[in-house]
């Protein structure tokens, strides 16, 4: 059993992403419901089941809001999109670069790391981008939570439209902030 089940709260808000497996045990335990599934069955010997995509929780988890999102070079590429915040080229030798050079007492936080391709960090060095005249594309800013669409392997703006309408624009407003 391979694949991803995008999880929904009680108050259909995403949690996670969680195995197919967990989230079979997850239904036959009567934890969650079925919102969305593939038109193939998983099947077994003696069972035959729906293959999930988006589960819901039934009773609602707390979640803990003021924790914030610890930084990673992963992270730090997806909220830049993979690309440049100096030149704007994609995807090609990305490496972090610190606005405030760490050497001068900058922190590794949000606000000051920005996804950079490595031949802009290196012309970069350990100055300001004013100093030789690079300008960023964005501010740098925290990261959001993985939005919807993109979750449960693509299929989240899918599993969208099935949902009623008002839950749909809540949960739209609640993962784009």
């Amino acid at each position: 059993m391979t694949g991803q089940v995008l999880v929904l709260n009680a108050t259909y808000e995403p949690l996670n992403v969680c195995s197919l497996r967990r989230a079979c045990v997850l239904l036959l335990k009567s934890k969650a419901e079925l919102i969305d599934a593939l038109e193939r069955p998983l099947r077994s010997v003696s069972a035959s089941l729906p293959y999930p995509v988006v589960i819901r929780l039934l009773s609602y988890v707390r979640r803990p809001r003021a924790a914030a999102r610890r930084i990673t070079r992963r992270a730090v590429f997806a909220r830049d999109g993979h690309s440049c915040q100096y030149c704007g080229v994609e995807g090609v030798r990305l490496t972090v670069d610190h606005v405030l050079p760490r050497s001068r007492g900058g922190p590794s936080s949000w606000d000051n790391a920005v996804t950079a391709c490595a031949p802009c960090n290196l012309r970069k060095g350990d100055r300001l981008p004013h100093e030789i005249g690079m300008r960023l594309r964005t501010k740098p800013r925290p990261a959001l939570a993985q939005p919807v669409p993109h979750a449960a392997g693509g299929r989240g703006a899918e599993c969208l439209a099935r949902l009623p309408a008002a839950t749909a624009r809540s949960l739209t407003r609640t993962t784009h902030g």
